[in-house]
């Protein structure tokens, strides 16, 4: 009797993908033979630990120094730096053992802690001064701007948290991210630390209620205003911000706060850097990256990794391993995954529909890798975050490896801000529409969780402005005072909060906002460069601001404070229950339960488990008694964006509870009229009992 054919997940649950099946299968065969070729059976974990061979290491049970480097190309390996004044020096030089790798062992008193040094590579026909492939420390001379590699020989961080319980469970019951730069983390024109940013900033989010933090520009990048994008030392904390054991103190108090720690993790391409980086480190070109046209990414100035190596694979997995190891960080946000999966990198690309996908633009090397690497980072940690920055929608990213995806945790909802950007510009508020408004908040794939935002970090930086600059303009700098405040400045602060309370309210995984952006920065980001005179006026936080009560900053703060503790407390993901889905026929969006949508007054209300949201998007009418069909009980106000301690007027009575009225139409389906007084371009959360 003939075997019934199995199908992977992934294809039973969208129908639509049956046609690439093979595509699909064809993708998780090969990521599951790499791992055999690469580990030969053994876990994935244990393969992927390069960084426990290469580079420099003490063993101090053999009274020894233990240098490794790959460079298949070289000739000849030298350390040269402060040991040996810099000279090119037989005592220091690498030996050959194989398969391009190289060794030096040199006794203790040899390297000492914080003395500097970088390789000298040989090949036929050339040379240059190189800095480790997998060094852990960077440093740059502040007169001549030079980077350089650093011994580093403290003593072992002590751990207090390392195994928070509560840190964990993050993410089980919706995650709550906190994107945020410690450079730029001080309210002074400086450059901040991670001890300044653990001590003066850590303790906002917390109180704030995020319960993940994102951290920026881990990874050592020549260059402070590529914010970190330009990576040039993959294993080395950015020394600009501190010490190793001050960036693991950063995260051991996180961890005690109960919040997880993950980091953007740059995979995508690097530095072209050749003395800070991997960009002609042997002597070649494509020792780490691809040879010919494919070398350079065509609109970064960086060099595209080349995933079909081995090699590479080692280099990448074992870097995904070593900040989860050494520096206990919970997860990643990887960076630039549409670049890596598309030979294109995604440019010129409109992805409008399936096909898209499959028309053999797909980079199988950086799909198989991708794979590989959510499965190494959850074997390390298996409570760890993986999120992927990925714009074109490519079906299965965020799916189970077993099910025929690539395994992350979750995808960024990129069409979120560029909806809320589109919006503002160019749609007049009276033709804003309720109801397509929240259809764009929910049209995600429901088998992949999502992080939904209004804005991030790109939102904020030169060139480009952040909701509230966009809301307020000019007002901001002389209107955003109690007691000064114009139409202009009410229109924004309403909207900001509501924007912020339908965008996290209706979150299928997580929600993110960038530091500064809960309480409308007035600033957008500019880095220090040549040409703002290296200043770093606009890289930094006012947190002045949000500290005086006389400005909204403050109550936009507390808006945002207040609505992320709500909404933490009702377990956002729970999804809508047969019951509900029986009340609500036809409207039932993926995981969010509409009740009401008239477009014409700009009203729509929905639920999430036991809340019940409603929002007046109309900036001209208030109404009295407006009347809502909802599931019948007594309902009572926990958030309003109106309310005067938001900055709002204050123009409903919030202790007042209200019942819902019979009406024998609805009876049966366990639904009654709710009435409601509704203030012009507001919203209002009641929790159902």
């Amino acid at each position: 009797m003939a075997t019934k054919e199995k199908h992977l997940k992934l294809v039973e649950r969208d129908p639509y993908l049956q046609p690439y099946e093979g595509a699909l299968q064809g993708r998780y065969d090969y990521a599951v033979n790499k791992e055999k070729e690469l580990t030969g059976g053994q876990p994935l974990s244990e393969w992927a630990t390069g960084y426990l061979y290469f580079g420099l290491h003490h063993d101090r049970a053999h009274k020894q120094w233990v240098f490794r480097e790959w460079a298949p190309n070289a000739t000849a390996i030298y350390i040269k730096g402060d040991m040996n004044n810099w000279a090119k020096d037989e005592a220091y030089r690498l030996q050959p053992v194989g398969n391009g790798v190289w060794e030096a062992k040199l006794p203790e008193k040899a390297i000492k802690h914080e003395q500097l040094y970088k390789l000298l590579v040989e090949w036929n026909g050339g040379y240059g001064e190189r800095i480790p492939s997998y060094v852990r420390r960077v440093v740059q001379d502040e007169q001549t701007k030079i980077f350089s590699a650093q011994v580093w020989d403290e003593k072992p961080y002590e751990w207090k948290h390392r195994n928070s319980a509560k840190a964990k469970k993050v993410g089980k019951d919706g995650l709550f991210i906190y994107e945020c730069h410690v450079g730029m983390s001080s309210a002074e024109e400086k450059v901040n630390s991670y001890e300044e940013f653990r001590r003066d900033v850590l303790p906002r989010i917390a109180e704030l209620g995020y319960n993940c933090v994102q951290i920026m520009a881990i990874q050592e990048h020549p260059y402070y205003g590529s914010f970190g994008y330009h990576v040039s030392n993959f294993f080395a904390a950015s020394s600009r911000f501190g010490t190793p054991n001050e960036l693991k103190a950063l995260i051991d108090d996180a961890h005690g706060r109960g919040m997880k720690v993950i980091m953007d993790l740059v995979h995508s391409h690097a530095v072209k850097n050749e003395l800070e980086g991997l960009g002609n480190f042997d002597g070649t070109g494509y020792q780490y990256f691809h040879d010919g046209p494919r070398r350079e990414h065509p609109a970064w100035d960086s060099l595209c990794f080349n995933y079909g190596k081995n090699e590479v694979l080692h280099f990448l997995l074992s870097n995904c391993k070593f900040w989860l190891d050494e520096y206990d960080f919970d997860g990643f946000r990887f960076d630039g995954v549409t670049s890596m999966i598309y030979r294109s990198h995604g440019l010129g690309e409109d992805f409008n529909g399936y096909p898209s996908y499959f028309n053999g633009n797909e980079d199988g090397d950086a799909l198989m890798y991708l794979t590989l690497a959510n499965k190494v980072i959850h074997e390390v940690k298996p409570d760890a975050i993986t999120i992927a920055e990925e714009m074109s929608g490519m079906p299965g990213l965020a799916c189970p490896i077993k099910d025929g995806g690539v395994g992350f945790d979750y995808r960024l909802a990129m069409g979120i801000p560029d909806f809320w950007i589109k919006y503002i510009k160019e749609v007049k508020d009276e033709d804003w529409k309720a109801g397509h408004i929240l259809f764009e908040m929910t049209n995600r794939r429901e088998d992949e969780k999502t992080i939904s935002y209004a804005e991030s970090h790109d939102q904020a930086l030169v060139g480009d402005k952040t909701i509230i600059f966009r809301l307020v303009d000019a007002d901001m700098y002389w209107h955003f005072e109690h007691g000064h405040s114009t139409y202009m400045a009410d229109r924004g602060i309403a909207l900001h909060k509501m924007i912020r309370l339908v965008t996290a309210s209706t979150i299928n995984g997580g929600y993110l906002t960038f530091m500064g952006n809960e309480f409308g920065h007035p600033e957008w980001i500019d880095f220090p460069r040549e040409g703002n005179g290296w200043s770093c006026k606009y890289a930094r936080r006012q947190w002045d601001l949000v500290d005086n009560p006389n400005y909204f900053f403050a109550d936009l703060n507390r808006f945002d404070e207040e609505m992320i503790h709500l909404l933490k407390k009702h377990l956002l993901t729970v999804n809508p229950t047969a019951e509900e889905k029986k009340y609500n026929v036809g409207k039932h969006l993926p995981w969010v339960m509409k009740w009401w949508d008239n477009e014409g007054d700009q009203v729509v209300a929905y639920s999430r488990g036991d809340l019940l949201f409603i929002f007046n998007w109309n900036g001209q009418k208030s109404f009295s008694d407006y009347g809502l069909l909802v599931p019948s009980g007594k309902y009572q106000v926990v958030l309003n964006t109106d309310d005067k301690k938001f900055a709002g007027f204050g123009l409903a009575d919030d202790s007042v509870e209200h019942f819902t009225q019979y009406d024998p139409l609805y009876d049966k389906d366990g639904k009654g009229w709710l009435k409601m007084y509704l203030p012009a371009r507001s919203a209002v959360v009641l929790k159902r009992s």
